[in-house]
């Protein structure tokens, strides 16, 4: 999502919009054509539109949303024409918003209603490490991995960085909160893996940028470990799939049995 917003602001940032289409029925309606982008922001997962006359276009991609931009005139090949929700063109630029799942504008000055829930951003201006950990401290009683899931407590981190990071910490994702030594030090390593990776559209916690050689255990199933060979594990936690390694993440006598 930051480089998305960062393409997406060098495209639209500081020029009109010469189209713009919302295909949505409750925002079908809405006129944005002849405004000028201010500016392209991300916040968590969340990207932030902002216009001259004081509103904000607020998008999320969920799991399988995507922007696409390509040059004025040029062919949308995102996906099926069905599957636009919204178009935003000037006259160099065509974003075209595949697979949005929530869309709605609203004053600037409110975008608060939709992202200040969020805690802080791991690539933002916000971000801050310590209240990240107060928040994450504050579930002792929770997992791990879903705590570093949990959007409300730092923004940003998905189901690859949260597998990752567990990973490369030792961490079992079944641990309780108050079992972990070093909330601050899993925080701050999650952060360097993003920011590390948020240049480039490949995410590699590895490394290495091959295909089939980025991460540790993402999507890793079955396969030999790359530290010590046991079968890495994949199952379902909090209705998203968690991978990890039995052997160099062992899971605390409690986690184990829960999961059970």
């Amino acid at each position: 999502m930051w480089l998305a917003a960062k393409r997406m602001n060098t495209a639209l940032a500081g020029r009109q919009l010469t189209a713009a289409e919302l295909r949505v029925p409750a925002y079908a309606t809405v006129d944005l054509v002849g405004r000028r982008v201010v500016e392209v922001i991300p916040r968590g997962k969340h990207m932030l539109t902002r216009l001259d006359d004081g509103r904000t276009l607020h998008t999320h991609l969920r799991l399988d949303g995507a922007w696409q931009l390509v040059r004025a005139g040029a062919r949308w090949r995102g996906g099926a024409a069905h599957q636009v929700r919204v178009v935003l063109a000037n006259a160099d630029w065509q974003a075209v918003g595949f697979r949005i799942h929530d869309i709605a504008v609203v004053p600037t000055a409110d975008e608060h209603r939709l992202v200040g829930h969020l805690g802080p951003d791991l690539l933002g201006p916000d971000w801050d490490a310590p209240e990240a950990t107060r928040r994450i401290a504050g579930q002792p009683d929770r997992a791990i991995a879903e705590a570093l899931l949990d959007q409300r407590n730092l923004a940003g981190i998905g189901n690859l960085y949260k597998s990752e990071t567990l990973f490369l910490r030792g961490i079992s994702p079944w641990a309780p909160v108050s079992t972990v030594d070093d909330l601050t030090g899993v925080v701050m390593l999650a952060q360097r893996l993003i920011a590390a990776n948020r240049e480039h559209p490949e995410q590699a916690t590895t490394g290495d940028l091959h295909r089939g050689r980025q991460h540790w255990v993402y999507r890793r199933g079955r396969e030999p470990c790359r530290r010590c060979g046991t079968p890495i594990r994949g199952a379902m936690q909090a209705e998203r799939i968690t991978f990890w390694c039995p052997a160099c993440q062992p899971a605390p006598a409690q986690a184990a049995a829960a999961r059970s």
